[in-house]
């Protein structure tokens, strides 16, 4: 297969959990070599496997343009920070953790050529915070994917303040070759997407909290009148409720009381009630 001269050559990915095997599958099926690095060889070995899953299921629906040994044949994972050295691009998707995610990057800026370009794929934390902890700044934006990302159709590409103009217009092209829509924004906290998404959850959650109706309910109002695809409470449990409620918290230092977590969120969260990964949230997910 061709790779498409509109995305790098050989793309990384820090982190192979489900947003990041969902990246890595994004740019490896649009013909680009892809290392995901992973923190041990078990953690690399999930990574792998959930990525060969993506790959068969794109093929079995007819959405591979080769076959999935030949786009597997591009596709390897490593513990070894020094297998980033000929990327082009590195995302890196390790946990919504500020000082986590400043390590990582900076971890892996050690091990790129001068023109290579890095990006985080944060849904809410502070883009220009973490550019200015990178030695080259200009090379660094936020790539906020969406889950699932074979599905999704949005990349939300957000500008720190450092960011070069060739950068922002590259990554929007990058955005377009694979297969999706860039929506651009200067950084702020939650950004466009997170900021709206959280917003109406949280309020969601206030409403089952104060017996105004059922998760069912709130997400059927929101699905049949504003022909949402999932509801907000669902769409939580999807993307985790300890995700929500670090967003939320982060939200709430920095813009104020109308994204303080309610107290329905705090509890579930205690009681391991976080959405489809752990079998219940909101809803049932067991079956």
């Amino acid at each position: 297969m061709t790779t498409n001269l509109a995305i790098p050559h050989v793309v990384g990915v820090l982190g192979g959990g489900r947003m990041g095997a969902g990246i890595a599958h994004a740019f490896l099926v649009k013909g680009a070599t892809v290392i995901v690095v992973e923190r041990d060889h078990e953690a690399a070995a999930g990574a792998h496997g959930r990525v060969a899953d993506a790959v068969a299921k794109s093929a079995a629906r007819g959405t591979l343009n080769e076959t999935a040994e030949a786009a597997l044949a591009r596709f390897s994972t490593s513990t070894d920070y020094e297998s980033f050295v000929h990327c082009g691009l590195v995302v890196e998707a390790v946990p919504e953790d500020y000082e986590l995610k400043v390590a990582a990057l900076k971890a892996v800026e050690e091990h790129l050529s001068a023109d290579a370009f890095l990006a985080s794929n944060t849904s809410s934390l502070s883009v220009s915070g973490l550019a200015s902890e990178l030695r080259r700044p200009a090379n660094f934006l936020g790539l906020h994917f969406f889950n699932p990302v074979p599905a999704s159709t949005l990349i939300e590409v957000v500008l720190a303040k450092e960011t070069s103009s060739e950068l922002a217009t590259t990554a929007k092209s990058w955005t377009e070759a694979l297969g999706k829509t860039a929506v651009v924004v200067n950084d702020a906290p939650g950004f466009a997407s997170s900021r709206l998404g959280v917003a109406i959850a949280l309020e969601a959650m206030r409403m089952v909290e104060e017996g105004v109706a059922s998760a069912e309910d709130i997400d059927a109002a929101m699905v049949l009148g504003y022909k949402h695809p999932t509801g907000p409470l669902r769409t939580t449990d999807i993307v985790g409720l300890d995700v929500r409620l670090g967003i939320a918290e982060y939200l709430h230092s920095t813009l104020g009381e109308r994204f303080a977590p309610p107290q329905i969120l705090r509890d579930k969260v205690a009681r391991r009630e976080l959405g489809r990964k752990t079998g219940k949230g909101f809803f049932d997910w067991t079956d």
